[in-house]
């Protein structure tokens, strides 16, 4: 099953979705994802849904301002829903705010929706169980792809990302800030995954083949939160 766009290309049922909506993080696998969906044309994206932390006012887990992820869904011709999440949100309440949001578009009459996940089996299942109860299904169109040859195609396809943030027992600071570039890559340690997959890293995607315009962006501070993750700050342009 690597890769599921294929599987809708060939399939000829009348079940097959036509429109979907994609979770994203303005990271650079969720912009794979949309990447893919774009190139083989045969899935539209109504949009990107995002979860952002309330009280900090930025992307979970990736901690970028919403005001740069705007921007970048703008550059992108996107239409961006987000959902906002408390700080510590429990699972019941991340389920039950994005399952709000997912049936406003299961009402519309669409059914699908696209992940960027690469090979993370428990994390496919949690999707998919959620996903089941309102009778909607997921798409994984970067699924069990070679991570190492993912990571060089998306910078050989000019997409320009930078590491927002770093689980510190994975990589050093230094890493947070940096480009994501085959330098990078070339620095990892062995053990860490090229696409970051078990959530070494994460990324901002500010620019690429897909993108109107660069989403312009200074470094700024770098700071450690739970004693663990160091996020780096974007500020904007």
């Amino acid at each position: 099953m690597k890769g599921e766009l294929m599987e809708f290309n060939d399939a000829q049922t009348a079940n097959i979705p036509k429109k979907a909506i994609l979770a994203w993080s303005g990271g650079k696998d969720s912009t794979m994802a949309l990447y893919e969906v774009k190139r083989a044309n045969s899935l539209e994206i109504s949009a990107l849904l995002t979860t952002l932390t309330e009280g900090y006012d930025r992307i979970s887990m990736h901690g970028v301002r919403r005001i740069l992820l705007e921007k970048q869904a703008a550059s992108l011709c996107m239409l961006l829903e987000k959902v906002f999440i408390p700080i510590n949100s429990t699972n019941e309440i991340y389920e039950t705010r994005m399952n709000e949001k997912l049936l406003e578009y299961k009402n519309k009459g669409i059914t699908a929706t696209v992940f960027g996940d690469i090979f993370l089996e428990d994390l496919r299942k949690y999707r998919e169980e959620n996903l089941s109860k309102i009778n909607m299904h997921g798409i994984f169109p970067l699924w069990k792809n070679d991570t190492a040859k993912l990571g060089e195609k998306f910078i050989d396809l000019g997409f320009k990302a930078v590491v927002t943030c770093i689980d510190s027992h994975a990589l050093d600071k230094e890493f947070a800030g940096r480009e994501y570039n085959k330098q990078f890559l070339k620095d990892l340690p062995s053990k860490v995954d090229p696409c970051g997959e078990n959530g070494e890293f994460h990324t901002f995607v500010y620019d690429g083949p897909i993108f109107r315009k660069s989403v312009n962006y200074k470094l700024g501070e770098i700071t450690l939160r739970e004693n663990r993750f160091y996020f780096c700050d974007l500020v904007p342009v």
